[in-house]
């Protein structure tokens, strides 16, 4: 019986310690998701933008021509995959990799974030400290070698924040460009013309996406830690109490069979 006693004292000791462990990533995960998020945001409006100008480029009929709207059999495919730069974030990278399971096979890639590293190789590019000149190098790479032929199609698989307690893993295809349903030429009159601007301008666009993508995917990848360590805190303080009612139950079990020995020793 006191060996029960002593393991099951062992064994919340060590739950306990796990329980610290779980608060401090979820408190330290929680001071991140404002910056995240607010980094994440002025990603979005900065892609909405640049984006708002390239559908507007491709919408003119001066640019039908342009290598980058050229539609060629998807036979040869360029990825970039988003994944986290740790792990217990609950289902985040398991999301991503999920999804890219169907469509890596055969294709070029490029992994951003540890956790991808790790599984598809190549340079470590930590998604957390992504710069806008490492994405440019990138986009310059991808934008050039799209309009030489290289490649059929260019995809960044990454995770959509939706909310705190929602992140969705996502393929988004910068190549080829698309022209947007129902959008018309209009008026604007770009210097010295469509092409020229368009060919400059696709540079900060691939680049300002890929900022984007990373940038949301962090957001991703801390609010689904904080969850989980929210998740996983529960859990091992319903595990405390559990074994702390088994572990009285078994220290009252043995002060009263030690005061029956006692008794009954009296008695003799």
């Amino acid at each position: 019986m006191s060996q029960n006693i002593k393991q099951l004292k062992n064994r919340i000791k060590s739950v306990d310690n796990t329980l610290h462990l779980t608060k401090a990533m979820g408190l330290v995960a929680s001071s991140k998701i404002r910056k995240a998020t607010d980094r994440m945001m002025k990603g979005r409006e900065y892609e909405s933008a640049i984006g708002s100008m390239i559908h507007t480029l491709v919408a003119s009929p001066e640019c039908a021509n342009s290598p980058y709207l050229a539609v060629r059999p998807p036979e040869r495919t360029r990825l970039v995959i988003v994944a986290g730069d740790r792990g217990l974030a609950g289902g985040y990278n398991a999301n991503i990799f999920r999804l890219s399971r169907d469509l890596t096979e055969g294709a070029e890639i490029t992994a951003i974030g540890k956790r991808a590293v790790d599984r598809f190789g190549g340079e470590i590019i930590y998604a957390e400290h992504f710069t806008y000149d490492q994405a440019f190098a990138m986009a310059k790479a991808f934008c050039d070698d799209y309009a030489e032929g290289k490649f059929d199609r260019l995809g960044v698989i990454c995770t959509k924040y939706v909310n705190v307690m929602t992140q969705d893993a996502v393929v988004r295809w910068l190549f080829p460009l698309e022209k947007p349903e129902g959008e018309k030429a209009r008026s604007v009159v770009f210097e010295p013309d469509e092409n020229t601007i368009l060919n400059t301008a696709i540079y900060e666009y691939v680049a300002g996406s890929l900022v984007a993508a990373v940038r949301e995917s962090f957001a991703s990848e801390v609010a689904a830690r904080r969850t989980a360590m929210d998740s996983a805190g529960k859990n091992a303080q319903e595990m405390i109490d559990n074994l702390q009612l088994e572990y009285n139950r078994a220290r009252q079990s043995s002060i009263t069979s030690e005061i029956t020995e006692i008794v009954a020793g009296s008695g003799s």
